[in-house]
């Protein structure tokens, strides 16, 4: 009964936060400067008082702020994200076009962050004073205080504009024939660029993380107990240490989903990668309310869900945490 009540309780508190984070978006937006009447009016050729009335008129941005905001909860209460100012298409519809890309290109960065960033803790871990520990920390600072527009700027320009090793830009290629296969190979080789770019700041973070927690792992009374009947210093550290170290990894990667969602607009900007970050530009640019709005909807509900895998996770990986909330 107790289990029952602390999921309700956790959707009553996610359902809440999605309503606020829909209710101050769309406030936020609406007193932002610039009128989306006017630029739609401009992209069509003329700019009369007549013409942006009218169109003010047909998207019912006439109507007061909070008779906007009424009419808007509504509509996205009955699964209706509106439809877009420029694109002339559901907001839906244009969301789940660009999804995938987004997708591979945030699950794939969070992955090899974790991946990397753990590995370079735990070993760096094992010998703290050593060349390995130094080179971490220092990949730390430098992945820390690089913005992640700029690594983009820098991988785009050596490797894709020197070297020649990847891509310019976009996700595939237009002229590629072949196979399934064929293209697979070829949206990861777009993908390699845009990945890194994405992953480098949270592999230093990651790695930092990793190695601390590792380090105050195996100084533990169950560790020195291993060690005392003989255990490998391998099994030691990867099969018993490994497991506790990584918990907090597992939650910060977790929280930070929302933060790889805001790094990939930038990265999809810088790559012309075509996902939700790079649609976001675009729908900023030319203030389509109903596209921004769907998007920041869409992001705040990933990440509560994001938010809700973590904690289940983190009990997955600790059974402690499940005998505490049993008890």
């Amino acid at each position: 009964m107790s289990s029952l009540f602390e999921i309700a309780k956790r959707i009553v508190y996610a359902l809440s936060l999605v309503l606020a984070v829909i209710v101050f978006n769309f406030l936020l937006i609406h007193m932002a400067p610039g009128d989306p009447a006017e630029v739609i009016a401009g992209e069509m050729g003329g700019t009369t008082e007549e013409i942006v009335a009218s169109i003010r008129q047909s998207y019912g941005l006439d109507q007061p702020l909070l008779t906007q905001l009424w009419l808007y909860l509504k509509q996205v209460a009955g699964g209706d994200l509106g439809y877009s100012y420029y694109f002339n298409r559901p907001v839906t519809d244009l969301i789940l076009q660009r999804l995938p890309a987004t997708l591979l290109l945030v699950i794939s960065a969070l992955l090899l962050a974790i991946i990397i960033g753990t590995a370079l803790g735990v070993v760096s871990a094992r010998r703290p004073r050593g060349f390995l520990s130094h080179f971490v920390t220092v990949l730390a600072l430098v992945g820390f205080s690089a913005p992640v527009f700029w690594t983009g700027i820098m991988l785009l320009l050596l490797f894709a504009s020197y070297l020649s090793f990847f891509p310019v830009g976009g996700m595939y290629s237009m002229t590629l024939e072949g196979g399934f296969g064929v293209k697979a190979l070829d949206v990861l080789h777009h993908l390699v660029l845009p990945m890194a770019t994405l992953s480098i700041i949270y592999v230093a973070q990651y790695s930092r993380l990793a190695r601390a927690s590792t380090l105050d792992v195996l100084g533990a009374d169950y560790i020195r107990t291993a060690r005392a009947k003989g255990l490998s210093e391998a099994v030691v550290v990867y099969k018993h240490a490994l497991r506790n170290a990584v918990l907090p990894v597992v939650t910060i990667a977790g929280l930070q989903f929302s933060q790889l969602l805001s790094g990939a607009v930038l990265v999809e900007t810088v790559f012309n990668w075509p996902g939700l970050g790079r649609l976001a530009f675009e729908s900023i640019l030319r203030r389509d309310y109903p596209t921004i709005l769907g998007i920041l909807f869409f992001s705040a509900f990933v990440v509560v869900i994001a938010n809700l895998l973590t904690d289940l996770a983190y009990r997955l990986i600790d059974p402690r945490i499940k005998a505490g909330a049993s008890s």
